[in-house]
């Protein structure tokens, strides 16, 4: 029984830690949508009507995110987006890792390196994941393209 019990823990952990890695980008809308649910709950839009809300409003944000970071050419801007998604993930997988550690080790000091170790990675991935999105463009100089394409000539023209 004991085997089974360990087994059943490690698993769970795992698939624990599978599920912040895997819902790490959705920090910021979650973030967004649960503060304009409440919002419009204490503005008196009832339980339904902010719940419409919240859930319209964080999936707009993960939209809008996703489309800006694709849709953008100034590397400045998808470095602000991606930043903006991934410090809400990063701060997540702190007090993740830093929770999880405590299973591990009773020292503080263990415990704030495993937090800040977890921190980086989830945000990392975070970072990634947005900018999986943004396809690399070439490089642009007055609207002349590095490597342009052939043009396609007519057949009259060709044959001359």
């Amino acid at each position: 029984m004991l085997a089974i019990g360990l087994v059943l823990n490690t698993l769970g952990i795992g698939l624990f830690c599978w599920a912040i890695f895997a819902l790490a980008v959705y920090a910021l809308p979650f973030f967004v949508a649960l503060t304009l649910g409440i919002t419009a709950f204490q503005s008196g839009a009832g339980v339904v009507g902010a719940l419409l809300i919240g859930t319209a409003g964080g999936a707009l944000t993960l939209a809008a995110g996703q489309a800006a970071a694709a849709i953008t050419r100034s590397l400045t801007l998808r470095i602000a987006i991606a930043t903006a998604f991934a410090v809400p993930a990063a701060v997540a997988g702190y007090h993740v890792a830093f929770a999880l550690s405590r299973i591990g080790t009773t020292s503080l000091a263990w415990r704030e390196i495993f937090a800040c170790l977890g921190a980086i990675c989830v945000g990392g991935t975070a970072w990634t994941r947005l900018t999986v999105f943004a396809e690399p463009r070439p490089f642009e100089v007055a609207g002349m393209v590095e490597n342009p394409s052939t043009s396609i000539l007519p057949a009259a023209t060709r044959e001359r």
